[in-house]
């Protein structure tokens, strides 16, 4: 199956929208450091290519979202746009495994018991990266902003996760982990 992941973006944006501009530029930054990541980490044979697309398509349902500083006037949280995002991937017939790297993006995994105790407009099951890939693209997010003032700026691994541990100690645990793993 051939997957071209701005023309799948194209299916769902108006290419001549700042909403397609904001969602392509966020994406083309978090493929390449993505895959920085991935040559660092060469030795655990991560999936280059699966990489490179599922990064650019890991944010595709913020459309449905509501983030007005980003352009996104949907009817959900922008908390959903993770498992939003896997239902518009799977619905397209993809593998799965794009589908799971939307869905387990955001923050840095939202667990079962995070849903639960923050009473998340979200299904109730873990969406946490569970394979090396997942976990790459997870970590690649954290370093770009989509807001239009934040745009131009990378984050350092202290003030990632510093925001982090701000929404949930475990995501910064998490986003520890996996940066000492990755030797960010």
């Amino acid at each position: 199956m051939k997957i071209d992941p701005v023309e799948i973006i194209r299916q769902f944006y108006d290419p001549d929208s700042t909403l397609f501009a904001i969602l392509v530029e966020h994406s083309t930054k978090v493929a390449a450091k993505s895959l920085e990541i991935a040559k660092g980490v060469a030795h655990l044979n991560p999936d280059m290519d699966f990489i490179e697309k599922a990064a650019m398509l890991h944010d595709i349902g913020i459309f449905k979202t509501r983030s007005p500083k980003i352009g996104c006037a949907g009817k959900y949280p922008y908390v959903c746009h993770g498992y939003l995002g896997r239902e518009l991937l799977d619905g397209l017939g993809l593998p799965r495994a794009f589908g799971l790297v939307s869905e387990r993006h955001t923050g840095a995994g939202i667990t079962l018991e995070n849903i639960i105790e923050a009473n998340l407009p979200l299904p109730h099951r873990d969406m946490v990266p569970v394979i090396l890939e997942e976990k790459i693209i997870c970590c690649a997010d954290k370093f770009y902003s989509k807001s239009p003032k934040e745009a131009d700026k990378v984050m350092t691994r202290k003030k990632i996760e510093k925001r982090l541990a701000n929404l949930n100690p475990g995501h910064a645990k998490r986003f520890s982990a996996w940066a000492d793993e990755f030797n960010l």
